[in-house]
């Protein structure tokens, strides 16, 4: 089914770094029953994780280069082994704190290097797919086998732990560091950063309404649908599989669609989902919306995460919109206790929902302008325009292949065939028709 070329590596370096962030319901959750810590206490130390994690997306976005890919991957991995190991095995609130905050800067270091690599492959969005449909397919593992091994705060925790061990042999294949790479190499400047600035702050606010309605998830049902525990416990599971099917819904469709499309619409469909899920008050409508909510939630983020890996070729603007991302996912489960504390689940739902119709509009004028603009303005559409300049324009092509159109028309060099010069000179160029130089004859 997949190519030999498939970056297998990249896709388990990709799970473990991501695998904390779909695991926190569970973890926070588990904090608040095993230790002494109320639910806000419990939430802040998911937040702590989560806001570690981003910083190290902040702080290494420049460095996977020089440092090496396999060494970052390396330091990450034995991060997170050890702080989830360590706050898996302590009952001591202080320790599971460090531990979470240790292990989630380590989660952060895994996936920045993950989303610079794969920002270098010939189809990120095909690698991202690969990874968000391995991370969905371990954490539905996950919840699924836990609440029949007890009921601690570690084992969420030790799940982490142990998946960054199993990755760390297949870092091997990950390079090094890079020693040729030049000062003005390592300082150049992110490009198109007006697009990254945009698609940076809109995920912020995207990630944060997709998890202020995951964090309060089990309140709805248990308050507001009527669901028991198990009932409950089901409908997550049965929609952490739906995530699936959205994962593999995504690489079939690939690029046929473009990304304006699956970022535009999906975008609009979530917050519909999310405005059903959160006013549903009966199982039925409760099912629906969070079945349909996460079969669409990883379509648009993995044409997201390509987009962000398509700004800059070194993966910098990957890192960075990723570690923006981080920052709405740790504000996600106290935004959404406050909304609904104060204008209950349904009007939660309507402010979470009308947020991402507003934010849809920037994040689909970025892919529109990242993914197969015109060398120039409206060339394209003038006459003389080729086709070419399409093919150049794509995200991806490098710069010069093609020349642009409007530039200055070049001469061409005459060769002499057999001692005989050629009595033609000619020009090219995309300014207008074909130019005939002075006749020898």
């Amino acid at each position: 089914m997949f190519a030999r070329t498939t970056p297998w590596p990249l896709v388990a370096l990709f799970t473990a770094g991501y695998l904390a962030p779909y695991l926190l319901p569970t973890t926070v959750g588990r904090l608040d029953a095993g230790l002494p810590l109320t639910a806000t206490q419990a939430g802040a130390v998911g937040s702590a994780l989560l806001l570690s994690s981003a910083s190290a997306g902040f702080l290494l976005a420049s460095r996977v280069e020089r440092a090496g890919a396999r060494t970052l991957a390396r330091l990450g991995l034995a991060l997170a082994a050890l702080g989830y190991g360590a706050a898996a095995l302590t009952a001591s609130v202080p320790g599971v704190v460090a531990g979470a905050v240790v292990g989630g800067f380590g989660s952060g270091t895994a996936t920045t290097v993950a989303a610079t690599r794969i920002a270098a492959e010939k189809d990120p969005h095909r690698a991202s797919t690969l990874g968000l449909l391995s991370v969905s397919a371990l954490a539905a593992a996950v919840y699924l086998t836990v609440p029949h091994l007890g009921s601690g705060h570690g084992l969420p925790l030790a799940a982490i732990a142990l998946t960054a061990l199993a990755v760390w042999p297949l870092t091997g294949r990950l390079p090094g560091p890079t020693r040729d790479v030049t000062a003005g190499h390592e300082r150049a400047p992110l490009p198109r950063r007006r697009s990254g600035l945009v698609l940076a702050g809109a995920m912020v606010c995207w990630s944060l309404a997709q998890n202020s309605l995951w964090g309060v998830s089990s309140r709805i049902g248990l308050e507001q649908a009527h669901l028991g525990e198990a009932a409950l416990g089901a409908v997550l599971a049965a929609a952490l599989g739906a995530g699936l099917v959205g994962v593999l819904t995504a690489g079939a469709l690939g690029a046929r669609l473009g990304r304006a499309v699956p970022v535009g619409a999906g975008t609009v469909l979530i917050a519909g989902c999310i405005a059903l899920t959160a006013s549903a008050t009966g199982p039925v409508s409760f099912t629906a919306g969070e079945i349909v909510w996460n079969t669409l939630y990883p379509v648009v983020l993995s044409y997201l995460i390509g987009l962000a890996a398509s700004l800059d070729p070194r993966g910098r603007w990957a890192v960075l919109i990723g570690s923006a991302s981080s920052l709405g996912t740790s504000a996600g489960p106290l935004t959404g206790s406050v909304l609904a504390a104060q204008a209950g689940f349904a009007g939660m739902g309507v402010v979470l929902g009308a947020g991402l119709l507003l934010i849809a509009v920037p994040m689909t004028a970025v892919a529109l302008h990242t993914g197969g603009r015109p060398l120039l303005p409206g060339a394209v559409r003038r006459r003389g325009g080729h086709a070419a300049a399409v093919v150049a324009a794509t995200t991806g092509t490098p710069s010069g292949a093609v020349p642009e159109v409007g530039a200055p028309e070049q001469p061409v060099v005459e060769i002499p065939v057999d001692g005989a010069a050629v009595p033609v000179r000619r020009a090219y160029g995309t300014a207008g028709p074909r130019q005939q130089g002075p006749s020898a004859g």
